[in-house]
């Protein structure tokens, strides 16, 4: 059986019916660039199965309440992140937006961030060193929640457990290694542990961005960097539309450097690179 596993092909019908359910699931468009990472990826779920073709493969997958699609979408999403990853994001929200918000909303102590595409989870507790660094004093004061989600359930486990190789924040500056992170001891020498004073930022959630979303908003401030590009373009639109409505007028939206906003898109204006701002109404 194991050989009969190793030789089976991926043929054009079989790719398309893959192509056609992560598209449906998900909004995430594979090209014929993508066949080989496709087809690696998916080797190793038919290997666990011990199924000995990707056209019984697809069968699995395209049942009703198919108990494999979280699996067969896990396995195709791909998670590539770092701590302070495009690092001018956040001295952005750590040197202007912040500070400004401290001040326009003294009154109401609120602040609300979504980081939407939030893999293994170095995004949010990088969101939650830049509100610590920026806000200290008010963090007592004020209720700040760090939304971050994502539609990989399995990232999500390792981003909520916050435990990463020490190589991970080797680069960073002495004070946020100290600040941000326990090292580990014994068994776990050469990994890190994000501190409980981060982590208590953060609620992790799973969720899919095409579907229906349960929290009401406003947010201050949403990343979602380098999701887009998965998407064709009514997707991305769609989307865009989405995030402007649940964004308080004066918010800002933040993606990855690959990606932009037609400057003709309503309700946002570019005050950075690939950081826009929500235009503010008056009646």
């Amino acid at each position: 059986m194991e050989s009969r596993i190793e030789e089976h092909q991926l043929s054009d019908r079989e790719f398309k019916c893959i192509c056609d359910l992560v598209y449906n699931d998900a909004g995430i468009v594979l090209t014929e660039s993508k066949r080989e990472m496709v087809y690696r990826r998916l080797m190793r779920r038919t290997r666990e199965l011990k199924i000995s073709s990707f056209s019984e493969y697809c069968g699995l997958i395209n049942t009703p309440d198919s108990e494999e699609l979280p699996h067969f979408i896990n396995a195709i999403t791909t998670n590539l992140t770092s701590f302070f990853r495009e690092p001018h994001h956040f001295d952005y929200l750590r040197d202007q937006f912040i500070p400004q918000h401290l001040k326009a909303f003294r009154s109401d102590s609120k602040l609300r961030i979504w980081s939407s595409a939030c893999s293994t989870g170095e995004e949010p507790y990088t969101l939650a060193i830049t509100v610590k660094q920026a806000m200290a004093s008010y963090l007592r004061k004020w209720d700040v929640r760090i939304l971050a989600t994502d539609l990989d359930t399995n990232v999500l486990k390792t981003a909520a457990q916050g435990i990463y190789e020490y190589d991970g924040i080797k680069d960073l500056s002495d004070e946020v290694k100290r600040d941000g992170f326990n090292k580990g001891i014994g068994n776990c020498e050469g990994l890190v542990k994000v501190k409980t004073s981060l982590a208590d930022l953060i609620s992790f959630k799973q969720l899919n961005l095409l579907r229906a979303w349960p929290m009401k908003g406003p947010f201050d401030a949403i990343l979602c960097r380098n999701v887009l590009i998965y998407f064709d373009k009514d997707t991305q639109l769609g989307l865009l539309k989405r995030f402007v409505e649940i964004l308080r007028p004066g918010g800002v939206i933040i993606l990855g450097h690959s990606e932009s906003v037609a400057k003709s898109f309503p309700g946002l204006n570019s005050i950075g690179r690939t950081i826009y701002q929500k235009v503010c109404t008056y009646h």
